[in-house]
């Protein structure tokens, strides 16, 4: 489908990547992981031909079609929703898929014109624009960003399923372990390529960065010798001798080879939190439209208490964030906030920057030094370095800094104020997973409070000990538990209430029996029941198949036969179940 053929691509003096190459085969699914600011979404623009590199060429198979979701999409801002995502109005068939999906992505008013839409709204719009076109080679930048879990976890299902072809940036750790079966690492102007899922790649990298750092110890001790060789003998080295003085200045280039090494954990010893910290007193907010949002909420937090907030978008949850920090004031109750926190807020829109400003000056207009406690001090220079911007990156004007470097750059200026409660209101939005991994470590230690608002599974498990989660309506659940063993727990009671008996049909309403919408005929309904049964047939078909692909135990024949009937028989899945909910709507 795509071949990557030796590109090279710079900025000035920075240069990006250099002589990459890399392919993606038909019914691939690859995932493009590196650090903000290595240009993951300037190769993938480059790919879709919106932008031009130094050198390089970049191959697509003939006659495909490609469809790309960017980071940030332009709209007419006067067409409507229907017309921004479909241009085949005359296709009943894709019409009524694009209106599926559309749903999916919780985008319900297909005529409201785009201009009127959020930010995340249009991102949806966007990502179900290139889904609904089915193209045969798929390029998305970062489409969990504003979803909620449940479209995640749906989009997961839709991606994974079928043999499209799928080239993907996401810093979603679970996504790329569920969907992706290759991953590719784009570090220090390079690609290297693990035919895996994201935990496969984990292991694979630990191991070549290992063995490249065993490599650089052996050259610098045969560099030790050389060296003293050179030093030594100056003059007799004659022509005889000029093939080991250039194996020592090739040897000298791996020698001074420095791979990037783990940041220490940054602990803070000097956190102080009273004992007493914010108090819901009984509140309620609702918005125009009888959009409730709490109901007579009340809680108690704790001291060093790390929560986390759940739930679907429009539910409340950054109005939540808002009340307790002073911005919005609820309908009715209060809340009492100790007189010892000191809130740092991490929010969604960010921290406006001065474009002329050196990034070292964004941070030391804050402070010059964090105190850690015990004599020890953090400079505004450590803590940027911690945070991956290297010394030469510290004297950068934040004009050059990627959408990723610049929320790097935002929490920065949060943690150096020394706040002893963390309010991180989607977080990992746009960060690179090393900075999302020394970030989870950094909360772990936190000695004070922390409230997360994120639809990161990964990055929640790792660092909070509890959850809210928002149902909608004012209904609040507080869940003793990570995200994961919530899903757990939320599929558990599922299956209890599904053995339950069916209550008694209710005499329908009068608005229900003047429901003019088409119901099932009884064709529809035999065939609906015939769906669920081959779609369970099918499902049990694919899990066997997956489990003796991987056994090791087929031969070649056998290998090659169960390799052909895989995709076939995810596509036909697929079919079945996009049939399946077109006939569930007519219940």
């Amino acid at each position: 489908m795509l071949e990557v053929r030796n590109l090279t691509k710079s900025f000035g003096s920075l240069v990006l990547f250099e002589d990459i190459c890399f392919s993606v085969p038909q019914g691939q699914k690859v995932g493009l992981i590196a650090k903000n600011g290595t240009g993951k979404s300037t190769l993938l623009s480059i790919i879709a031909g919106h932008e031009g590199c130094d050198s390089g060429s970049v191959i697509l198979r003939r006659d495909i079609k490609v469809g790309i979701l960017e980071q940030t999409p332009r709209f007419n801002p006067d067409e409507t929703v229907l017309d921004a995502c479909f241009n085949h109005k005359g296709e009943e068939e894709k019409v009524l898929k694009a209106k599926q999906i559309l749903t999916q992505l919780k985008i319900q008013n297909l005529q409201q014109p785009m201009g009127q839409l959020s930010g995340g709204q249009q991102k949806r719009v966007a990502l179900a624009n290139v889904l609904i076109t089915e193209p045969d080679l798929l390029i998305l930048d970062e489409p969990t960003n504003h979803l909620d879990l449940e479209m995640i976890e749906w989009l997961e299902g839709f991606l994974s399923r079928g043999r499209k072809t799928l080239l993907m940036v996401t810093h979603d750790r679970f996504f790329l372990d569920r969907v992706c079966s290759v991953i590719i690492e784009l570090d220090d102007k390079t690609v290297y390529t693990y035919r895996g899922n994201f935990s496969y790649y984990l292991e694979k990298r630990q191991e070549r960065i290992d063995a490249r750092r065993a490599e650089i110890a052996r050259a610098n001790n045969l560099y030790r010798t050389e060296l003293e060789w050179m030093r030594r003998q100056p003059q007799a080295r004659g022509h005889k001798a000029k093939y080991r003085e250039d194996a020592f200045y090739e040897l000298e280039k791996v020698a001074k080879q420095r791979i990037e090494e783990r940041q220490m954990r940054l602990k803070s010893s000097n956190v102080y939190i009273g004992s007493k910290i914010f108090e819901c007193q009984y509140i309620s907010k609702a918005f125009e439209g009888d959009k409730v949002i709490l109901r007579d909420f009340y809680y108690n937090f704790s001291r060093f208490e790390k929560m986390g907030i759940v739930g679907n978008n429009g539910t409340g949850k950054s109005t939540f964030i808002k009340m307790l920090l002073g911005e919005l004031q609820p309908d009715a109750g209060r809340i009492v906030v100790g007189e010892t926190v000191r809130f740092g807020y991490f929010s969604q829109d960010g921290l406006k920057f001065d474009e002329s400003q050196k990034v070292i000056d964004i941070i030391t207009d804050i402070a010059d030094y964090v105190d850690l406690g015990g004599g020890r001090h953090l400079t505004a220079s450590q803590l940027l370095q911690h945070f991956l911007f290297t010394p030469e990156q510290q004297y950068n004007y934040v004009s050059k800094l990627s959408g990723g470097e610049r929320r790097k750059l935002y929490l920065c200026t949060v943690l150096m104020r020394n706040p002893n409660f963390l309010v991180l209101d989607e977080p990992t939005n746009d960060l690179d997973i090393t900075t999302l991994s020394i970030l989870e470590e950094y909360l772990q230690d936190f000695p004070g409070c922390v409230i997360v608002v994120s639809h990161d599974r990964f990055f929640m498990d790792r660092v909070v000990d509890h959850l809210l989660v928002f149902n909608g309506q004012g209904e609040i659940k507080d869940f003793p538990g990570n995200y994961s063993q919530y899903r757990e727990w939320s599929s558990l009671q599922s299956k209890e209430t599904e053995k339950m008996p069916e209550p008694k049909a209710k005499k329908p309403s009068a608005s229900y029996r003047n429901d003019t919408r088409r119901k099932m005929s009884f064709k529809e309904k035999r065939e609906f029941e015939q769906l669920e049964k081959d779609i369970a047939a099918l499902e049990a078909e694919q899990k066997l198949l997956e489990e003796q692909l991987c056994s090791g135990k087929l031969s070649v024949e056998q290998l090659t036969e169960k390799s052909r009937r895989l995709p076939l028989l995810k596509e036909e899945l697929e079919e079945k179940e996009l049939r399946w909910l077109e006939l569930s709507e007519l219940q």
